[in-house]
C-alpha cells in the first residue's frame, strides 16, 4: 500500500472518528443541524457508534484490505444519506458539511483499488 493511501486513509479516520465522537459527546455545533433536519433524538448514539465503527474499520483495513473496502463502501452510504437528509430538509447551506465527509471517504476507497 502506498504512502498516500495510508496517509488518506488514517486522515479519513480520523476525520470521521471526530465525527462520531462530537456525536457522541453531543457538540453543540453536530446536534442544532440533526434537530433542524428532523432526525430523531433516538438514532444519535446509534450513528455516532457507526461512524466510530466505520473509521475503526477504515484503520483495519490498512491490514486486512476487505474490511477497510467495507468500511469505506460502509461510510459512503452512510455520508450519502446524510446528503440526502439535509436536501429533503432543505436545507442547501449546509450540504456542504455531510459531502466534507464524503470525500475524502470515496478518496481512501479510490485509494483501496489503486
Amino acid at each position: 500500500m502506498s504512502t498516500t493511501a495510508v496517509a488518506v486513509t488514517a486522515l479519513t479516520a480520523l476525520w470521521v472518528g471526530f465525527s462520531g465522537i462530537s456525536l457522541l459527546r453531543r457538540a453543540t455545533f453536530v446536534i442544532e443541524p440533526l434537530q433542524e433536519y428532523g432526525v430523531p433524538r433516538t438514532w444519535w448514539t446509534p450513528l455516532a457508534v457507526l461512524k466510530l465503527l466505520g473509521a475503526a474499520g477504515l484503520l483495519t483495513g490498512l491490514a486486512v484490505k476487505a474490511i477497510g473496502v467495507a468500511a469505506a463502501i460502509g461510510l459512503a452510504l452512510y455520508f450519502l444519506g446524510a446528503v440526502i437528509t439535509v436536501l429533503r430538509a432543505r436545507s442547501y447551506k449546509t450540504v456542504a458539511f455531510p459531502i466534507l465527509y464524503l470525500a475524502p471517504v470515496i478518496a481512501t476507497w479510490a485509494l483501496a483499488f489503486a
